[in-house]
């Protein structure tokens, strides 16, 4: 797994900002806000919490710590500290602790005497102690999936490239990035696919308003997307088959973060009568890690998936990269067909 040690916020790529409303479910026990404010994809707007928000790594006594700094908005934080490093490099996701943070003029306070971890961020990097007096400093990284940027293999059929939509029924921005909502032309059966994503900084938004999409396989099988960094591992969330199954690791990166999916599908089959002999079954990495082992879906779709149809004897459909009301763009999406 790369990653880069952040003296700076200087990774600009993105040049727009979108706003818009919805209502957002609670999250971490907050109050529901009514307005989950602006969509930010654009580093240098996005305020001085996206400076803070993030992952830092470093090590307490001869044990590797992680902190993954999740903003709520309005200075407030959610500093989740991960004991081994960081989740697919020593963290599984499932011993986690989470603390309360703030912004208070040119730093960030994180937890006080009586919480585990208690410490304050200042110039990218995390000092503190923990309950025990331990000391320990974390510095802050932007990791990059060693999957990002990968070429299609031999045989594959690249579906955007930056350089036009001939195989969507859908579009692309200024930027030459695929937006949220695009549809292939043509239907899919077994496969590999490839998918780059990247979602807005939406801090005071919860839950699924929080820049939600998902990849639609056959348009029946959500593979959600959400901004469910620093989240526990839930069926709703990033890595999941939608309501389903959860991932088995949460590697959701920070928001504004390029971020890949590779999955591996078989589709689901019938006989004549239209009974059904084999279920669709899905394996998903994200960000080059392990999330859904050949999970086995044994329903005929996910949310608002369509169903599958027992009259066709090898299920087949488009893929889909679901517009719900965010904005979630897409590059680099290749697929290699099964034979």
């Amino acid at each position: 797994m790369r990653f880069t040690l952040l003296r700076t916020c200087s990774f600009c790529i993105l040049t727009l900002a979108f706003i818009s409303a919805g209502a957002a479910a609670p999250k971490t026990g907050e109050k529901e806000k009514k307005n989950p404010g602006p969509a930010y994809i654009d580093p240098e707007k996005a305020g001085p919490d996206f400076k803070t928000q993030g992952e830092y790594l470093g090590s307490v006594g001869s044990e590797k710590l992680g902190c993954q700094m999740v903003a709520l908005g309005d200075g407030e934080f959610l500093a989740v500290f991960l004991p081994g490093g960081l989740p697919g490099e020593g963290s599984d996701s499932k011993n986690r602790i989470e603390v309360k943070a703030r912004t208070d003029g040119d730093k960030t306070v994180v937890g006080d005497a009586g919480t585990p971890y208690s410490g304050v961020i200042t110039n990218d990097a995390l000092a503190g102690k923990t309950d025990k007096g331990q000391a320990f400093e974390l510095k802050k990284v932007l990791r990059h999936s060693p999957a990002e940027g990968a070429k299609p293999p031999a045989g594959a059929v690249v579906l955007f490239d930056g350089t036009n939509t001939d195989a969507w029924k859908g579009s692309m921005d200024e930027r030459h990035l695929l937006k949220f909502g695009a549809e292939t032309v043509k239907p899919y059966t077994d496969f590999t696919l490839h998918v780059e994503f990247i979602l807005p900084f939406r801090p005071l938004a919860r839950e699924q308003a929080r820049g939600n999409s998902g990849v639609y396989i056959q348009h029946r099988y959500e593979i959600q997307v959400l901004d469910s960094f620093g989240m526990p591992l839930r069926d709703k969330y990033c890595g999941s088959v939608y309501t389903k199954h959860a991932p088995l690791v949460n590697m959701t990166y920070p928001p504004l973060s390029w971020q890949t999916y590779d999955i591996d599908f078989t589709a689901a089959r019938y006989d004549a009568s239209g009974k059904k002999t084999q279920d669709a079954i899905v394996t998903v990495k994200h960000n080059g890690v392990l999330v859904q082992d050949h999970y086995d879906i044994a329903f005929t779709h996910t949310g608002a998936g369509k169903p599958e149809d027992p009259t066709q004897q090898v299920q087949s459909g488009p893929l889909y990269l679901q517009d719900h009301g965010n904005p979630v763009f897409f590059r680099n999406v290749w697929v290699v067909e099964g034979k």
